[in-house]
């Protein structure tokens, strides 16, 4: 009996799901995210408003951009098509939301005093997770995957071009 649950331990350690953990983990922020984006289409008209003002910009582009970047990264981020690039938008938004936050609705709390119920922490995971994905690429079952393979075969076979999307 031993034997077996060492075997078994020693199996499920050499195995790793890494591009599948990375689809499950695009698929997952990019709903999460299309929800406020979602939400923020939904209530158009009452935020047009009262959505904080970006760079100058007026309530209503602010919050047309910030709809734009919900909706469009998330699907580009889903799908894995031009996933590096889809979301920098979102976490240059991200760290504006959470400046926000911590600036102008929460002015007169310390840092350290924000509890779980208030909004700062929101943010701040997406930011992380956006960061994630930015570092460890899209994985292979990605557009992005697919369409590296599609221009290397146009090219003819690269053996280091090959090489490095079998690493991916």
């Amino acid at each position: 009996m031993k034997q077996f649950f060492e075997n078994l331990f020693l199996r499920s350690t050499g195995y790793t799901y890494s591009n599948l953990a990375r689809l499950f983990l695009r698929l997952f922020v990019g709903v999460m995210f299309m929800q406020f984006g979602i939400r923020h289409l939904i209530n158009f008209s009452t935020l047009r408003y009262t959505f904080p003002e970006v760079l100058g910009l007026g309530s209503e582009v602010s919050l047309i951009i910030m709809i734009c970047i919900e909706l469009i990264c998330s699907l580009f981020i889903m799908a894995g098509f031009l996933t590096r690039l889809s979301v920098l938008p979102p976490v240059v938004a991200m760290i504006i939301a959470e400046y926000h936050i911590l600036h102008d609705l929460l002015p007169n709390t310390f840092a350290y005093s924000i509890s779980s119920t208030q909004p700062g922490y929101l943010p701040l995971m997406f930011i992380g997770i956006f960061l994630f994905i930015l570092i460890a690429g899209p994985g292979k079952i990605s557009l992005d995957y697919f369409i590296s393979l599609f221009i290397i075969s146009k090219r003819g076979k690269d053996e280091t071009e090959t090489e490095e999307l079998e690493e991916v």
